[in-house]
């Protein structure tokens, strides 16, 4: 193995850590978060550490096959994400507002 290779499987190593204790973070908020909103945003930030995740296995075997896989589970996240911020917006909205109508002053 050259230096350079010795280099690089230990700044992906290292980046493997890095997830795996931004992960442990996350699970946490999740768990203790205040708010659904808290909760709903580290749903979306656990969604990209598993596809950084599998971007690191995927440059660890030196294998091109998840790249697709990544693309999905991105869109995935980002609907996600989207449907949960309507929700949140929806469940939020004040009793005496109805749906289109505007206050009169």
């Amino acid at each position: 193995m050259s230096p350079a290779q010795a280099v690089d499987h230990g700044l992906l190593v290292a980046a493997a850590a890095m997830l795996l204790i931004a992960g442990a973070l996350v699970l946490y908020r999740v768990w203790r978060g205040p708010s659904m909103l808290d909760r709903a945003m580290a749903l979306d930030v656990c969604a990209a550490l598993m596809i950084a995740g599998i971007g690191v296995r995927s440059a660890l075997s030196r294998d091109s096959f998840y790249f697709p896989v990544m693309l999905v589970l991105a869109f995935l996240g980002f609907t996600g994400s989207v449907g949960i911020a309507r929700f949140i917006a929806v469940r939020d909205r004040a009793p005496d507002e109805p749906r289109g109508r505007k206050r009169r002053r």
